[in-house]
C-alpha cells in the first residue's frame, strides 16, 4: 500500500451521510501532518440515462449548499450491501420512474481525494422506458427533464452542467456513444 502511517484519528461529526474526522499521520520520510481533515461519504453511483426514443434524462433540483437549481444526471448513494449496478438501477427507477434495457459501466472516480474519502461509479443506461412514478426520499424535490442527446452535448460544452462528477460521466458516456457509433 503506502509508507504513510496514521498516528491518530478523532471524529468531529458522525452521520450516515456525512462524517468528519481530524487525523494526523506520518509521511514516508518521517514528516508529521497534523491536523489532516477527512470527510467520509458513502460510495455513490450516477448514470447518463437515455430513453428508448433517444432523449437524455436530466434531473433538476435545488442544491442548498451552492444555493442554485442545477441540471444533473440521476444518481445517489449506494446502500450498505448493495452492488453499484443494483444501486444505479434503483436510483434511476426512484428518481425518474424509468427502467433500462442495458446499463454499461463507464468508470470509478473520486471527486476530491484531498478531502473526501468516497468514490462514484459512473454508468450509461440505454433504452429507458417509463414504468413507474417517481419514488423520492422525503428531502428530494426532483423534476425530470428530457432533452435530445445532441442538445445535452452542447450544454456540456457550454458549462451548463455544473456538477463535476456528472459532467465527467457525460464525457465518458459521449466517448462510449462515439466509439460504439450509437446514434439517436
Amino acid at each position: 500500500m503506502s509508507d504513510f502511517k496514521k498516528i491518530s484519528s478523532e471524529y468531529i461529526s458522525r452521520h450516515k451521510y456525512f462524517s468528519a474526522r481530524r487525523d494526523s499521520y506520518e509521511t514516508a520520510d518521517g514528516k508529521t501532518v497534523d491536523p489532516y481533515f477527512v470527510v467520509e461519504l458513502p460510495t455513490s453511483a450516477a448514470a447518463v440515462a437515455i430513453t428508448e426514443d433517444g432523449q437524455m434524462i436530466l434531473v433538476k433540483q435545488y442544491r442548498y449548499a451552492v444555493d442554485e437549481e442545477l441540471l444533473e444526471i440521476p444518481g445517489g448513494f449506494i446502500d450498505p450491501g448493495e452492488l453499484p449496478m443494483q444501486a444505479i438501477e434503483r436510483e434511476l427507477l426512484e428518481e425518474t420512474g424509468y427502467s433500462f434495457s442495458s446499463i454499461h459501466y463507464l468508470a470509478n472516480t473520486t471527486a476530491n481525494p484531498g478531502l473526501l474519502n468516497n468514490y462514484t461509479h459512473l454508468f450509461l443506461a440505454l433504452g429507458g422506458k417509463k414504468v413507474a412514478d417517481q419514488s423520492l426520499d422525503h428531502n428530494e424535490e426532483i423534476e425530470v427533464i428530457l432533452k435530445p442527446v445532441g442538445e445535452v452535448r452542447i450544454m456540456l460544452d457550454q458549462n451548463e452542467i455544473k456538477q463535476s462528477m456528472h459532467a465527467l460521466c457525460l464525457f465518458y458516456a459521449f466517448r462510449f456513444i462515439d466509439v460504439k457509433e450509437i446514434s439517436f
